[in-house]
């Protein structure tokens, strides 16, 4: 088995209750996995099991080629046979030990005389030189996050759990320790795990990301993959994507095509594997609408053109999001251009605009079994 391979965390959980689990993700070593989802939907619960300080009814979890837990054959090693580095949202420090002495906690492994040098060791490693004797409450928040991030090091762990690790810092400290956990992991060749409500983190931190709700998990994959082709609507939504629509598969003489309403659009991949007649929902990034310039025609209007009515404009700075309604549906398609953009074509509240929805953009999600059926085509 290659070295990678034995560095694996694996985990595949289920339970009917009282915390419901049906979760399967994998991580690799020297991979960030992120676990996203809104709140109980069994992000923390998991990262507890893993550590050992949670034993689920059911399921298996691997790491480093041992299993530390398998429900069936009734096996499940302590936390501290686990080796684990567990970071908590709160960072769980001693506040009557110093830097120095909480990082000590985790060194139990090495030999007494030892400990104090490898903890400032560790210390430095994080960039806290000259702060190991003072107490959490003499540390800054991102200062805290640190010494808390040291003593999880310094257990030398095989998987690496970050508990919404930057939640209680400021934005601008988030970012410095964001920047540094990036820096760092690519020292530690383990399987680290973070659980994060913030997608925008997850995306620029994670090497994939598993989706989660209800304790289920849903879909994983590399974050430009999620947010451009999720799995299905509930996903979509849970990604907080939002041009999430429904229609029906057409054939004729001329093609096969995607029926919304009183348009037929051609989509680049997936229609040739739905049979004619079946319901799909579609989703498609607001970076493949196109918005048609007012007086200025071109060859890209001719891709799948509609016309919808003005609703929402917010300008945000150089950036303006717009929404349009459609007669035929209540959800609303939405997008953003710049706002000198949106200010040339006198874009306003009530305005029917021409945008264009670009074929290589819409995603095809057939699992819309359970929608009511489509009007009749007008």
């Amino acid at each position: 088995m290659p070295e990678a391979s034995r560095q694996r965390l694996s985990v595949s959980l289920h339970q009917p209750g009282p915390i419901p689990l049906a979760a399967e993700f994998h991580c690799e070593a020297g991979e960030l996995l992120a676990l996203v989802g809104p709140s109980g939907s069994g992000k923390t619960t998991l990262l507890r099991a893993i550590a050992g300080l949670y034993r689920p009814a059911g399921g298996v979890i691997r790491c480093a080629g041992e299993t530390w837990f398998d429900a069936t054959a009734g096996r499940s090693l302590r936390p501290q046979q686990r080796r684990v580095g567990l970071v908590f949202q709160d960072y769980a420090l001693f506040p009557h030990l110093t830097a120095r002495a909480n990082v000590m906690v985790a060194l139990d492994h090495l030999p007494a005389p030892e400990r104090r040098r490898a903890a400032e060791q560790w210390l430095a490693r994080v960039r806290l030189e000259g702060l190991a004797d003072r107490l959490p409450a003499e540390l800054s928040g991102g200062q805290r996050q640190r010494v808390a991030l040291a003593r999880a090091l310094a257990r030398n762990p095989r998987v690496l759990l970050l508990d919404e690790p930057f939640s209680a810092v400021d934005q601008v400290t988030r970012r410095r320790l964001q920047r540094e956990l990036a820096l760092l992991r690519e020292e530690i060749r383990i399987p680290i795990l973070l659980v994060t409500h913030d997608l925008d983190e997850a995306a620029a931190l994670a090497d994939r990301l598993c989706v989660l709700h209800g304790g289920r998990s849903l879909q994983q994959a590399p974050a430009e993959q999620l947010f451009r082709r999720p799995a299905s609507p509930e996903v979509a939504r849970l990604l907080d994507r939002q041009n999430i629509f429904s229609g029906r598969v057409v054939e004729d003489e001329e093609g096969r095509w995607l029926r919304w309403g009183p348009w037929r659009l051609e989509v680049a991949h997936g229609l040739e594997r739905l049979a004619s007649g079946r319901r799909v929902s579609w989703y498609l990034p607001p970076s493949d609408v196109v918005l048609h310039r007012r007086g200025r025609p071109s060859r890209g209007e001719h891709e799948n053109p509609v016309q919808g009515r003005v609703v929402e404009m917010a300008v945000m700075g150089s950036i303006t999001s717009v929404a349009l309604a459609f007669d035929h549906c209540d959800d609303t398609l939405r997008f953003e251009l710049p706002t000198h953009a949106a200010r040339r074509n006198a874009l306003a509240r009530d305005e029917r605009v021409g945008v264009s929805l670009l074929a290589a953009g819409i995603h095809l999600m057939p699992d819309a079994s359970g929608m009511p059926p489509d009007p009749p085509d007008r």
